[in-house]
């Protein structure tokens, strides 16, 4: 079947018009992936949008870190609420973090924070998929994603800045909640556009990404010739055919995902053994530290969206020695992360967020009648969310709590305009449309608006 139809006016990431759009009855099209990515991308630019070459990368704090720990400490609270460690003063006056965070309060002037983000959600599968897609929708009893993630859209709307790098990458695993790729997934898009996971740690001396499988499509060199037969039928029925020019350019993306499998370009951005010893030992000498380096390198080889998994944030109890543990590591990895894009002369081209699915309740428990030491549960009704680089001003705090940190009282902001916020900064117009499986429309942000406060 060949069905071809036009008209309509609502605008979609793919350049097209609404029920402007090609349907191939052909078995198998659908899996061909990348080459048609590789459309997606050009196709891109008939969006009308300004066209950009920055990137984002997403520090995912999976299971959800305490915000009254870290980024919104209230030293003033009642003893249960303000927590085990003191704030400290950055290098903007005004602005405190944690005292596990020194590099932090050196670099202040580089990053700002938004204190004001909620979604009143306190199931984390829930929570997870609000902060990641911008829905709702699940729970922990219906768990499955209903819409793509922020990077899967970013992806199939706006491509790699690099024709020979892979668009969305997860390093080393994309999980939310446990669930792989979870809500970091193209889910209704389709598995192509769930990210690439590097899996591994990059922190070991023997660390590879052996197999350049993309997403969804195990798209090995050998998988694209074992694909060639496909191919040629398809070539065959296009010639047959009398096909309007966009069949035309079909070689051209064949020719170019054979080009991005086999680049050494991509092969090398990998190579986490290339970076000077010094470099590596700044962003810490952990799996979290070297996953957050290998990031950088990411983007700077042409990745569009990179996210980086630093699980275990789910402190029912013992939150102490957890986060004695965990948030040193965090320091390490984000300051050297915006250090080192400032001084590459990176920073303003890459967008970089660190956050959870939600933050943990203002009181602290007394750790479940013996399972342990104190903790802080589920609080989706604030949260905290450090953004730096892409043309987001340093210095800056968005938003507030009240005394303490229970709820917003200034400048209430949903995850939808978070997202809305990274679109700005990819290039990418919040109110474009993308289709469900069915062809029904969705624009991209549900009622998000970019955090202007932030530019």
């Amino acid at each position: 079947m060949l069905r071809l139809d036009a008209g309509g006016s609502s605008r979609y990431c793919d350049g097209l018009k609404r029920r402007s759009f090609i349907e191939l009855g052909v078995a198998g099209m659908a899996s061909i992936g990348l080459p048609e990515l590789l459309k997606a991308k050009a196709n891109a630019a008939l969006s009308g949008v300004e066209k950009k070459n920055t990137s984002t990368i997403l520090i995912w704090l999976d299971g959800g870190p305490s915000h009254m720990d870290m980024y919104d400490m209230k030293p003033d609270a009642p003893a249960e609420y303000r927590g085990i460690w003191k704030p400290i003063k950055t290098n903007v006056p005004g602005i405190e973090v944690t005292e596990l965070f020194p590099r932090h309060a050196k670099i202040a002037d580089k990053f700002s924070l938004i204190r004001s983000i909620y979604h009143n959600a306190g199931d984390h599968f829930t929570g997870g998929h609000y902060m990641l897609t911008g829905r709702g929708g699940v729970s922990g009893g219906n768990k499955k994603g209903k819409f793509p993630s922020v990077g899967s859209i970013a992806s199939k709307c706006l491509g790699s800045r690099r024709s020979t790098m892979i668009p969305y990458v997860s390093v080393p695993i994309a999980s939310s909640i446990g669930l792989r790729p979870g809500y970091f997934a193209g889910n209704f898009l389709g598995s192509i556009h769930d990210p690439f996971e590097t899996g591994g740690d990059p922190n070991s001396d023997k660390f590879t990404v052996g197999k350049f499988d993309v997403p969804g499509e195990s798209l090995t060199v050998s998988r694209l010739e074992d694909r060639q037969h496909l191919m040629g039928n398809l070539d065959q029925f296009r010639r047959t055919m009398e096909t309007p020019p966009v069949y035309d350019s079909m070689d051209r993306f064949k020719r170019e995902a054979y080009e991005m499998i086999s680049s050494s370009s991509v092969r090398q951005a990998f190579q986490i053994g290339d970076e000077a010893a010094e470099v590596r030992d700044s962003y810490g000498r952990h799996s979290w530290g070297q996953s957050t380096l290998l990031a950088r390198r990411l983007v700077e080889a042409g990745a569009l969206f990179v996210t980086v998994h630093l699980g275990g944030w789910d402190n029912h109890w013992n939150l102490e020695p957890s986060y004695v543990n965990y948030l040193p590591r965090v320091d390490s990895a984000v300051s050297a992360l915006i250090e080192d894009l400032d001084t590459r002369g990176l920073l303003d081209d890459v967008l970089v967020l660190v956050a959870g699915e939600f933050g943990r309740t203002p009181k602290m428990n007394n750790g479940h009648n013996g399972k342990g030491t104190p903790g802080r549960d589920h609080w989706g009704r604030s949260l905290s969310v450090l953004a730096a680089g892409g043309g987001v001003q340093g210095g800056r705090v968005v938003g507030a709590t009240n005394s303490r940190g229970e709820h917003p009282v200034e400048r209430l902001l949903r995850p939808t305009d978070l997202h809305a916020t990274i679109y700005k900064v990819l290039g990418l117009d919040p109110k474009i449309h993308i289709t469900d499986l069915s062809g029904r429309p969705y624009t991209v942000t549900d009622e998000g608006e970019a955090i202007h406060e932030l530019f």
